[in-house]
């Protein structure tokens, strides 16, 4: 899924990612729709010169409605499933 990131609003929209005013968290919501929140202490995140960004290690959401669950990368803000 390719991802958009988001300068003026909440990250809304399955795939969509916003750098917070703290400047090391992001707001996304991840492709199934769950909304999280990652920073630079746990990830490392990479801001590419178009505005996606590359996440390493993986992210995984667990919800307590498992069609909602998800893991994987994103890659230059594409979405990819592990």
């Amino acid at each position: 899924m390719e991802g958009m990131r988001v300068y003026d609003r909440y990250p809304s929209n399955p795939g969509e990612y916003k750098k917070l005013e703290d400047g090391i968290s992001w707001l996304l919501c991840v492709p199934t729709g769950v909304h999280g929140t990652i920073n630079n202490r746990v990830w490392s995140i990479t801001e590419h010169d178009d505005g996606t960004i590359t996440v390493s290690p993986s992210i995984k959401v667990v919800c307590h409605v498992e069609a909602y669950n998800w893991h994987g990368y994103l890659e230059e803000g594409i979405w990819q499933t592990c």
